[in-house]
C-alpha cells in the first residue's frame, strides 16, 4: 500500500488529515455555540448571525478565500495584528488551510448540531431549571448528552467537508507542495499536467475512501452514541 502513492502523494494525504483534523477540532466549540444559540435563544439580529453562518455554502469557494486572505493575510485587518503581536501567520501556510476547511466546513456542522438542540424536549431542560440548575449546568448535564449523537454527525461531517475543499483553500494558500497542498490541490495539479490522469486518479480513490469512511464513521457513532443514551 506504501508503494501505491508516492511520497509526495503521501504528503498531500496527510497534510489533508492533519488540516481536516484541526478544522474541525478547532471549529467544534464555537459550533456548538453558534448552533444553542440559534436553537434556544431569541435575540436581534439572531437571522444575520444564521445567513453569516450559512454564507460559505452560497458564496463561491475562491470569494470565500478571497476574503480570508484580506482579514487574515499578512496585511489584512486581522492577519496583521495576529502577525506582529503573536508571531501567527495564516496566509500560505497549513494553518491557513484548516482555517479555510473550518469555514467551509462550519455551516455544515452547526445545522446538524442545531437540529440535535431542537429535537431535545425543552420540558427537561425547564424542569432541570426548575430545581435550581444553573442554565450552564441544564446544558452540560440535559441538552449536551441528549444532542451527543448529532453533535459527532455534525464533526464527522464537517471532517469530511474540510478534506474536500478546495477553492476556498487554494485562493487563500495557494498550492504550495509539501506545505499547502492538499489532497483535491493534488489532484489539480496532476491534471494540469499531460498524462497526469493516472495519478490523479489513485488520489481521487483515496479522497472517496475518506469520504465514505467519514459517513460510515458519523452513523455508526451516532447510533452507538444514541443506544448508550437510551440505555440499550
Amino acid at each position: 500500500m506504501t508503494d501505491w502513492l508516492t511520497p509526495a502523494e503521501w504528503q498531500a494525504v496527510a497534510l489533508s488529515l492533519r488540516v481536516s483534523f484541526w478544522a474541525t477540532l478547532a471549529s467544534l466549540p464555537p459550533g456548538i455555540l453558534v448552533a444553542y444559540a440559534l436553537a434556544r435563544w431569541s435575540f436581534p439580529g439572531k437571522q444575520i448571525l444564521n445567513g453569516l453562518v450559512h454564507l460559505p455554502l452560497i458564496l463561491p469557494p475562491v470569494v470565500t478565500g478571497y476574503l480570508l486572505l484580506i482579514i487574515f493575510g499578512r496585511r489584512g485587518a486581522v492577519g496583521q495584528v495576529l502577525d506582529e503581536w503573536f508571531g501567527i501567520v495564516f496566509a500560505f501556510r497549513w494553518t491557513g488551510a484548516a482555517l479555510a476547511a473550518a469555514v467551509m466546513a462550519f455551516p455544515l456542522m452547526v445545522r446538524a448540531i442545531r437540529l440535535a438542540i431542537e429535537a431535545v424536549d425543552i420540558k427537561l431542560e425547564q424542569a432541570a431549571g426548575t430545581l435550581g440548575a444553573p442554565r450552564i449546568w441544564v446544558f452540560l448535564t440535559v441538552t449536551l448528552p441528549l444532542c451527543l449523537p448529532g453533535i459527532v454527525a455534525g464533526a464527522i461531517l464537517a471532517f469530511a467537508k474540510a478534506m474536500g475543499e478546495f477553492g476556498a483553500t487554494i485562493t487563500f494558500v495557494s498550492n504550495i507542495p509539501g506545505q499547502t497542498q492538499t489532497l483535491p490541490s493534488a489532484i489539480y495539479t496532476f491534471l494540469q499536467v499531460p498524462g497526469g490522469q493516472e495519478d490523479a486518479a489513485r488520489l481521487v480513490i483515496v479522497a472517496i475512501a475518506v469520504a465514505m469512511t467519514a459517513l460510515l464513521l458519523s452513523e455508526w457513532v451516532g447510533r452507538a452514541v444514541a443506544r448508550r443514551i437510551a440505555g440499550t
